[in-house]
């Protein structure tokens, strides 16, 4: 419990809206601080394929869009704001906090994830734990209307 307390004062408090588009990551006291695209490349296995490396993410990716070989391909891994691919998702969470933490590994932050209004028990769950496998110390969920009217001042 102590150790866990002590890593929390190194660890950022982020909030993280996973948009079918762009990802956008908010650091508590600093605003937002990635604004990328949802994709992720990744090279398929020769033999195999469901195994595959990743690339890159983000805008890095992006770039990456029509420039390559067959073997590579583009993911996006959300679709209509659920996750429609739970291992590349949680891959992608994972850059984006070590992107957040400048590549410190070590740190497990406490996460807001912003997920769209009506998401099933089933889909919250998968948002939760692909965030929880990616790192994170803690997960909180928030509905997309609820950060909107928190962003916007509403009281």
């Amino acid at each position: 419990m102590i150790f866990s307390k002590l890593i929390g004062l190194f660890s950022h408090d982020i909030a993280i809206d996973l948009g079918t588009a762009n990802t956008i990551v908010l650091v508590k006291g600093q605003g937002i601080i990635i604004n990328e695209p949802s994709i992720v490349a990744v090279r398929m296995g020769l033999f195999d394929s469901k195994a595959y490396d990743i690339l890159a993410v983000g805008s890095e990716a992006k770039e990456m869009l029509g420039k390559t070989p067959n073997s590579i391909r583009a993911i996006r891994p959300m679709k209509d704001g659920v996750i429609a691919d739970y291992d590349i998702t949680a891959k992608m969470i994972r850059y984006f906090i070590e992107k957040a933490h400048k590549r410190k590994t070590w740190i497990r932050p406490r996460i807001m994830v912003c997920v769209p209004y009506g998401l099933t028990s089933v889909e919250r769950n998968a948002v939760k734990e692909s965030a929880l496998s990616a790192g994170a110390r803690e997960v909180f969920l928030i509905e997309e209307p609820m950060a909107a009217a928190i962003g916007a001042g509403l009281p």
